[in-house]
């Protein structure tokens, strides 16, 4: 594995004023979590106890696998220097660099990379390169025993749901599902200041900073309160992890969805997906997360709206719902703490989420 360390002169990515959104704005509320803090999330008639893995400090190593798709070591060099400049040392798997067709690897080898990331003590969080396809080939072969005792932050989105998920059902472990290092941009000082805000919402997150969301009001959104563990991530992986080892759990949870290059048809029966495998019965609240749909075929137009979609399978149901949340495959792709309580407060002017343990 190559080693890269804390380049003092890179912490001018740091230092940078950070602006307000004018669309889905979100606001970072400090706050010190202490490491492993307990938070109940009751499930059916049995407490589960979700454990937040140490959050980091100074001179920890964060590593950097791809469990999925292919990265080189050019796309990554960006990445690296900004997390360096946060203060952490990075080291990198043996995956970064090496392609298997469409993957990071073969999967033995993508597997063998991930393994030690997760064996090994001085690694503290381990950020997945990229998404793409690959993690669900290899996630029943691994051996958690040495995470279920020294649990750490596992970070990505999209394909890497596997992960949180397989992770929430079967160790109740807090991750952080947010952009991975394919979506740090070339140039800090050319980047949006969504793009800015979205990076350091990462920082924010592993540094143990208690994190609160805001998103513009949506005229289909349902009003309420609720509290409850967060999970979820892409829907499409949510849905073919249904009735495995890795499949989630939801009851009085809430669950967040986010999808792209779906038709609208498909996305109605994964929602139907959800509804009919009772993962919206005893829900706390749904957020519905950025959903890139693809244009109906000419003569095959399915006639409902994603907002129809939800809904129709909500309606029996009281709990809040919200649209357009900023997360997903899109700038505007903030990191959550899921397996972490949170507050859900939908009113008719903003939606907002709050890490409340």
């Amino acid at each position: 594995m190559a080693e890269y360390f804390f380049n003092l002169s890179a912490g001018v990515f740091c230092t940078m004023d950070r602006k307000h959104f004018l669309a889905a704005a979100t606001t970072f509320i400090t706050g010190t979590a202490i490491p492993f803090k307990r938070s109940f999330a009751r499930n059916s008639d049995e407490e589960l106890l979700y454990r937040k893995p140490p959050y980091l400090k100074t001179g920890d190593t964060i590593g950097v696998a791809s469990p999925a798709g292919f990265i080189t070591h050019e796309e990554i060099q960006p990445a690296i220097q900004v997390m360096q400049s946060w203060g952490y040392k990075i080291q990198l798997g043996d995956t970064i660099g090496k392609r298997d067709f469409t993957f990071g690897g073969t999967d033995e080898e993508r597997r063998n990379d991930l393994q030690k990331m997760l064996d090994d003590p001085k690694i503290k969080a381990i950020m997945c390169a990229r998404g793409g396809y690959g993690s669900l080939r290899i996630v029943d072969d691994l051996n958690w025993t040495k995470f279920k005792l020294n649990p750490k932050w596992v970070i990505g989105f999209s394909d890497i749901t596997v992960l949180h998920n397989h992770i929430h059902n079967n160790f109740q472990v807090a991750t952080i599902h947010s952009k991975m290092t394919n979506s740090f941009p070339d140039d800090w000082n050319l980047a949006e200041p969504i793009q800015i805000e979205t990076i350091i919402s990462i920082q924010d997150a592993l540094s143990g900073k208690k994190m609160k969301y805001s998103a513009v009001p949506n005229s289909a959104n349902k009003r309420g309160t609720s509290e409850g563990v967060l999970v979820g991530g892409n829907l499409k992986t949510i849905e073919t992890l249904s009735g495995t080892a890795s499949d989630i759990k939801t009851n009085e949870k809430i669950l967040f969805v986010e999808d792209t290059g779906e038709y609208l048809y498909s996305i109605d029966r994964m929602f139907w997906n959800l509804r009919r495998t009772g993962k919206l019965k005893n829900l706390k609240g749904l957020v519905v997360g950025g959903f890139k749909v693809k244009p109906d075929d000419p003569g095959e137009e399915f006639g409902k709206t994603l907002q129809d979609i939800v809904l129709e399978k909500v309606k029996d149901f009281k709990f809040p719902v919200c649209f357009d949340f900023p997360v997903g495959h899109q700038k505007n792709n903030f990191a959550l703490k899921c397996g972490v309580k949170h507050q859900l407060l939908v009113t008719e002017k903003e939606a907002t989420l709050t890490e409340i343990i």
